[in-house]
């Protein structure tokens, strides 16, 4: 069997779809020496980088090749069709929703099986949660590649039930069993360091770090939170300080805005876009992760604090249930007063607290790149058999 993964999505900043491509590539070729692999680059850089981060030199089953053409570019829909059967290919899977439609027959079984991940809906669920991206603006063209994709994909992976269960409804999959749930992993750098504040009171004069991490977007409720971090600061018999881990988008002033309004440029710091080691850190160091969001596909910070040892508070929509289950703190997305409550009291009630930590390691232990890449595999396979 060849596969041909589309990892053109790995950009020179890793975000969530970044990640779980980097993650998934390095996990098929660690678990799976059989299968022929054949990635696809545009930038030279992004693929040495990639082959050195995932150790992809050990395993002479993964090759790649350099395409002229970027994963929106009207050429790609036009050429890779036919680059994919020159080569070979048995199964094409895009780690997004984008795949070259003229390879994929509409509404019959082609050469070539597609599969394709599909992370959220957010755009068709609510065009009023991400009111400046471009496919908001361009929503008549994605409304109608969605449909397309949901036709001619031979299998979805959707990142979480939730997730799934919007795929179903608004690409109308007539066969559900072709949508799956594989939910994204936790990469072993996400791990505890030595934290005695977990376990001890600390001392009351030291400020307390809340945590997020994430994007801009209204739909992530970034400017909720700066409301409920005011609330908090009032009432907590401690200073607190606000971290906000992330690249700015020009697109979303609000946040800042709010902030300054709100006279809390003392304290909260923007620390810009981190990865890696630093990203670590940032969990590691904070007392408590908070994630707002009105709308998730995943959530992959709730679970990479939790594999750190940090506890969670995060909003109370069915797909974060889904994944921190009993080991988070929830309040309802649009009650700044609910949601500084409970960042309050996993701050300040230490059981409670030292609870959240044990379940929150039990909780992300449950999700493993390992598994994913398994459940992945078997997908192709079936795919392929079609």
């Amino acid at each position: 069997m060849r596969v041909a993964l589309d990892t053109r999505w790995i950009y020179p900043e890793i975000s969530g779809i970044g990640a779980h491509t980097r993650q998934l590539v390095r996990h098929l070729a660690r678990l799976d020496a059989e299968t022929e692999y054949v990635l696809l680059f545009r930038e030279p850089a992004l693929r040495d980088r990639t082959v050195a981060d995932c150790g992809l030199a050990a395993h002479p089953n993964v090759t790649t090749a350099i395409v002229p053409w970027g994963v929106f570019s009207p050429a790609s829909q036009v050429f890779l069709p036919g680059w994919l059967r020159r080569r070979r290919i048995d199964v094409f899977h895009s780690t997004n929703y984008m795949i070259p439609l003229l390879a994929f027959p509409r509404g019959r079984a082609g050469r070539i099986k597609a599969v394709v991940t599909i992370h959220d809906l957010i755009p068709l669920v609510a065009p009023e949660a991400t009111p400046r991206a471009l496919k908001r603006r361009l929503f008549p063209l994605y409304h109608r590649l969605m449909a397309e994709v949901g036709a001619r994909a031979d299998r979805i992976i959707a990142v979480s039930d939730a997730s799934r269960a919007d795929t179903i409804k608004h690409l109308h999959i007539a066969d559900a069993s072709h949508v799956r749930t594989i939910y994204n992993g936790v990469d072993a750098a996400f791990r505890p360091d030595s934290r005695p504040q977990t376990l001890h009171p600390p001392p009351s004069s030291r400020p307390r770090e809340v945590l997020y991490v994430g994007r801009s977007d209204p739909y992530k409720n970034l400017a909720g939170l700066i409301a409920a971090f005011a609330q908090a600061r009032r009432l907590a018999p401690f200073p607190l300080r606000l971290r906000i881990v992330g690249a700015p988008d020009p697109r979303y002033p609000e946040p800042a805005a709010l902030v300054r309004t709100l006279e809390l440029a003392d304290a909260v710091d923007w620390a810009g876009y981190v990865v890696d080691d630093a990203l670590v850190e940032a969990y590691r160091r904070a007392d408590v992760l908070v994630l707002p969001s009105r709308f998730e596909g995943f959530g992959f910070p709730v679970v990479e604090a939790m594999a750190c040892g940090t506890p969670v508070v995060c909003s109370d929509i069915p797909v974060l249930r889904e994944i921190a289950g009993p080991a988070a703190e929830f309040a309802p997305p649009d009650d700044p007063a609910g949601l500084a409550d409970a960042i309050l009291r996993v701050l300040t009630d230490l059981p409670r607290r030292t609870a959240m930590i044990a379940q929150g390691a039990a909780r992300a232990a449950r999700f493993t790149w390992d598994r994913a890449a398994i459940d992945t595999l078997a997908l192709y396979r079936e795919a392929a058999a079609l």
